[in-house]
């Protein structure tokens, strides 16, 4: 049986099945391993890890903690009753072509001026400012927009271009991070322009840790870590960049509970905008395919976002992002009461549990089915989500159905 436990009660002698935490901050090179002793549960505590997922049938058992169903269904009723909060984002957007074709130029466009920065920044040459400022407020146009369809496209990763492609994911999401919250326009360009270059440091950091195709040494990991305090010095030294914007930069590795770096900042020390960033950085890096790290779908990275926000996140701020991105993000794929299976093609008009769907699969008949759209918030439509699915249990990749839409 799988069971949660928090680390603190860990003894010699369980076996844990999974750390309670993003990929990224596992600080062995294996996620299952037996806990042999008591300089193992220090490390685990010293890295932060507040909780892990223990398998009673491989260790010793904690006997009062939740199992992992348990979890999952307190984690589910908590993001459904976000659902029904009339208080939530509605995002009355409705992408067609046109804006599809804008926001791919747009986005385009910022990949290449990132692209020119980091390299900038490798060779030690200076930023070039203007062309930031002026990709940021092409960007900050389009989600305001159209939000939907960057959003759409943010779901579109090239896994050799991820440094890249995660900068501008990263300043999508905070952008409408920012129109979600109330940000004005001014406030919402220097937190756009410290997300875009939030990463430049990394350009400082050795390109054999940067590009390693498999799990980083502790070594390695920690001077991967430093790629933070190289972000925020190469900011720093630049004329024209908004102090908010290094903030943005310098913070996204800093945790609610004091676990994060290069600080070990810890609740309200940690600049609002930084908490935002540290949100947005971990969600789309745990949503990314990477050669030793298969992505999670979008939903179930809001669900474990929303489970970490015990500790590490602000859970004002994850129930915001929620909102923002939508219980039901683009890309999707979710099971109809009908029973049919469907992928998520467009947001919800007016109402965050009844987007735009594609239908894809009839489970009643066990077949893959020709595509076709349904619109559950149209009158006359019974139909409605029940719950959430794993494509790779059906063999489906919605992104081939969400490339239909662009």
């Amino acid at each position: 049986m799988i069971k949660k436990v928090r680390a603190a009660r860990l003894k010699p002698g369980m076996f844990i099945h999974d750390f309670d935490c993003s990929w990224l901050e596992v600080p062995f090179m294996r996620r299952s391993l037996p806990i042999k002793d008591e300089l193992m549960i220090d490390k685990i505590i010293k890295h932060g890890i507040r909780e892990v997922y223990i398998d009673t049938d491989k260790g010793l058992d904690v006997a009062d903690a939740p199992t992992r169903e348990e979890v999952a269904l307190a984690v589910e009723a908590a993001v459904e009753q976000l659902m029904t909060d009339e208080g939530g984002e509605r995002n009355p957007d409705d992408p067609h072509r046109r804006e599809m074709a804008r926001a791919k130029t747009v986005r385009k466009e910022a990949e290449k001026v990132i692209g020119a920065v980091m390299r900038d920044v490798q060779e030690g040459k200076k930023i070039n400012i203007a062309q930031v400022d002026a990709v940021v407020e092409g960007m900050i146009d389009s989600v305001f927009d159209n939000q939907s369809a960057m959003m759409c496209l943010s779901r579109l990763k090239r896994r050799d271009e991820y440094t890249f492609q995660h900068s501008v994911n990263v300043c999508i999401f905070m952008i409408a991070f920012c129109r979600a919250i109330g940000f004005d326009r001014a406030a919402t360009t220097e937190v756009g322009v410290g997300a875009l270059l939030h990463d430049v440091g990394k350009m400082k950091v050795p390109q054999d840790i940067l590009n390693k195709p498999s799990r980083l040494t502790e070594e390695e990991f920690e001077l991967m870590q430093s790629h933070v305090t190289h972000s925020y010095q190469v900011l720093k030294e630049e004329q024209g960049i908004p102090a908010t914007a290094i903030t943005v930069a310098f913070e996204h590795h800093e945790r609610h509970d004091g676990t994060g770096y290069p600080l070990g900042l810890k609740g309200n020390k940690i600049t609002r905008v930084g908490q935002m960033a540290a949100i947005v950085d971990v969600y789309d890096a745990i949503t990314s395919d990477r050669c030793y790290h298969k992505g999670l779908d979008p939903a179930e990275a809001l669900r474990k976002l929303y489970e970490w926000s015990e500790f590490h996140f602000c859970r004002e701020l994850v129930q915001h992002f929620i909102k923002c991105v939508g219980v039901y993000p683009l890309g999707t794929m979710v099971r109809l009461e009908s029973g049919y299976l469907a992928v998520v093609v467009r947001p919800a008009n007016g109402s965050m549990v009844k987007p735009m769907v594609r239908l894809v699969y009839d489970t009643k008949r066990n077949i893959k089915m020709t595509p076709r759209d349904l619109f559950l918030s149209e009158a006359g439509v019974s139909d409605r989500i029940i719950g959430y699915e794993t494509p790779a249990k059906w063999d489906i990749n919605p992104l081939q159905y969400l490339d239909m839409t662009l």
